[in-house]
């Protein structure tokens, strides 16, 4: 049977990545783990289908399988510490006095059920419940989120154990999950992601996170307790007190009844859902925000927002009573489509008046003081779509989905390189010119490979790392880029 032969990419590290991967060096203690993991790095840049050791070992020269496999494997290195060192050298290479630190969970399709974590469980990449890993990272926004091409990196990302595998033991052995791993629900693990960035330095002004983190309560607790301000977003049924009803609550005392046994505990305010207290306000409270400029034009919703307590328990419990929580003041937002109009209309049109109900009406709660405007609590509330491009991209352009292996470490291992070619392809980018035809990351590993002469890294037959550029375009010289 006759193979075809696939053409070899240089032995020779491109420079850009080289000068980049420098500073990490020392965290890896052998000269040949160093080799591979550069290597590796090639390869998630190139723009394999998928991206695993044996197909990167393919096409990128000085390498072999064997190799890349002992780096994910055996190698004597710390995927926390490269995440670790990753971040303070963004940190140093572009100063943010505040950002925001975003949180979502992904799901990594897979056949089987041996590799570690796999189970049975809804995958936003599969639109349903379908067997798959599911990983909690944290992305930190660095740059204004109403910029079209903010600048942003992710921080760290975990494996979410599901319950049926923190209960056996022998399959978790097998996997080499550490002893130490316990069953911790996804918010738990956004809460270690945010402590770990604080210990690292990164400038937290706030936490922004959807509904399957804000109708936590222990999620929201833990970032009062941490006193990190926050904008998640919610279900119509998230419970709420108003302040004037805790404070009239908090006021009154118990009446005593006069007769023997305990005297009658004291009740908390009435709890409110998000929806009742959003459907009790007038169609006039409703005002239309533009969010942000794109290439479809300007982004405009409906929105609305009250002051209120995150609560849970009813007044059938003391406020004694474990169910019964109060947590403190802050935003209760709702926000619908314009009704009759396209969200990205140019012109923006009259307020409505109207008493229909919405029909597509979301929910969040943030902790952002009184005075913040309703526009800048919408731009918040939005910027959660840079952690689902850090998905899109980080799938598409450095194979974050694409690990075969079943052991904790080596997908632990397979993350944290892939968010340093990530982070690599995003530093990079922020010395291009402005440029909104090309997919940031797509024209950022176009101009990577394209600055270095004879930086070929190719596939006979395939399509380039980004699109055609149009007649006119003026771009660095470049090499034959295919697949």
């Amino acid at each position: 049977m006759n193979k075809t032969r696939v053409p070899k990419a240089s032995p020779q590290s491109l420079p850009e990545l080289a000068a980049f991967l420098e500073p990490f060096a020392p965290l890896f203690r052998r000269r040949t783990s160093r080799e591979s993991m550069e290597r590796y790095l090639t390869g998630l840049l190139t723009d394999l289908p998928h991206k695993t050791c044996e197909t990167i070992a393919d096409v990128v020269a000085g390498t072999s399988a064997e190799r890349l496999q002992h780096l994910l494997t055996d190698a004597t290195w710390d995927p926390l510490a490269l995440d670790e060192a990753r971040v303070k050298r963004l940190l140093s290479l572009h100063p943010a006095s505040s950002g925001i630190l975003l949180f979502d969970d992904t799901g990594l399709p897979k056949k089987g059920t041996a590799s570690v974590g796999v189970a049975p469980q809804y995958s936003g990449t599969l639109g349903k419940i379908g067997n798959c890993q599911v990983v909690v990272s944290a992305e930190f926004l660095a740059d204004d989120p109403a910029s079209r091409s903010p600048f942003h990196w992710p921080i760290s990302a975990r494996l979410f154990l599901p319950e049926d595998w923190t209960q056996d033991v022998q399959r978790c052995k097998q996997a080499q999950v550490p002893e130490e791993i316990s069953q911790q629900s996804k918010p738990q693990i956004a809460l270690a992601l945010l402590d770990r960035a604080r210990q690292w330095g990164v400038p937290i002004g706030m936490v922004v996170a959807d509904a399957g983190y804000g109708d936590t309560p222990n999620f929201l607790r833990g970032l009062d307790q941490r006193q990190v301000p926050y904008t998640c977003a919610v279900e119509s049924t998230f419970g709420c007190r108003l302040p004037h009803e805790v404070q009239a609550q908090a006021l009154s005392q118990p009446v005593p009844t006069g007769g023997r046994g305990q005297p009658r505990k004291p009740r908390p305010a009435p709890l409110h859902s998000a929806k009742e207290l959003i459907e009790a306000l007038p169609a006039s409270a409703w005002r239309t925000v533009s969010i942000r400029s794109g290439t479809k034009g300007t982004m405009r919703v409906q929105a609305v927002a009250i002051r209120v307590h995150w609560a849970t328990g009813s007044s059938r419990h003391s406020t004694s009573h474990s169910r019964v929580q109060t947590g403190p003041q802050g935003w209760l937002m709702a926000e619908r489509p314009v009704p009759g109009a396209d969200p990205f209309d140019q012109t923006p049109p009259p307020e409505e008046k109207s008493d229909k109900k919405p029909d597509q009406t979301t929910y969040r709660f943030s902790t952002l003081p009184p005075e913040t405007t309703l526009h800048r609590l919408v731009l918040l509330t939005h910027a959660r779509w840079v952690i689902e491009q850090f998905y899109e991209d980080a799938k598409q352009e450095c194979g974050f989905d694409h690990f075969q292996g079943r052991s904790w470490q080596g997908l632990h291992r397979h993350l944290a390189l892939v968010m340093l070619a990530y982070s690599f392809l995003m530093l990079f980018r922020l010395s291009l010119p402005s440029d909104e035809a090309f997919p940031p990351l797509r024209q950022a590993k176009l101009a990577a490979w394209g600055a270095s002469p004879g930086a070929a890294l190719a596939l006979p037959g395939s399509r380039p790392l980004a699109a055609a550029h149009p007649a006119g375009r003026i771009l660095p010289s470049q090499t034959k880029l295919t697949e």
